[in-house]
């Protein structure tokens, strides 16, 4: 039986449409195109993508962070509701943040909504603590965003930690006759 590939690589100008989409089916229209340009456009922007092998072109996941001195301001992380269970939430999460540590940064923020509580957890898991609320800050609903912080990514504890869940998502893939590419 051959491995089904789930590709990791920078978003380009190509991927704009299905940014879009993506966009649409997480958040219900969050970014428009205008949007992810300027992120494309912006030295100070990472964008990533998850591709199945499966599906042509299809994209499965974003990440977009900005560096801002020595931190990520993570901007936005999902992955398509479709997508069966978290595994590749949790290994999409890891290679986001192996990702800022590559770009040398030290500390990580994020803004998730109060209700999500599944995001929540998951950035637990990789020591994100609330650092404060941003009081009615989803236009949509008015509802309250936490603040996560993650100080000390250059730390060894947490490339240990990433290592770690990176093997056991590896693992877990190769099980289920996924292989994963990782754009250098």
């Amino acid at each position: 039986m051959s491995k089904l590939a789930l590709e990791i690589r920078h978003l380009t100008p190509a991927d704009l449409s299905a940014m879009l989409e993506l966009d649409q089916a997480c958040f219900g229209g969050l970014w428009t195109m205008d949007g992810y340009q300027r992120e494309l456009d912006s030295p100070n922007s990472d964008l990533l993508g998850l591709f199945s092998s499966v599906c042509v072109n299809r994209l499965l996941g974003i990440c977009c962070f900005w560096s801002i001195l020595d931190e990520a301001h993570i901007t936005i992380l999902a992955v398509d509701p479709q997508v069966p269970p978290s595994r590749l939430r949790t290994g999409f999460t890891v290679l986001c943040a192996k990702n800022c540590l590559r770009s040398r940064l030290e500390r990580a923020t994020l803004e998730v909504r109060a209700s999500n509580s599944a995001a929540i957890s998951l950035y637990q898991k990789f020591g994100f603590k609330t650092a404060g609320r941003r009081p009615r800050y989803y236009k949509d609903n008015d509802e309250d965003a936490l603040i996560l912080w993650l100080p000390d990514l250059q730390q060894p504890e947490f490339q240990q930690t990433l290592d770690n869940w990176f093997t056991i998502i590896s693992d877990r893939l190769t099980k289920a006759s996924w292989s994963l590419v990782i754009d250098p």
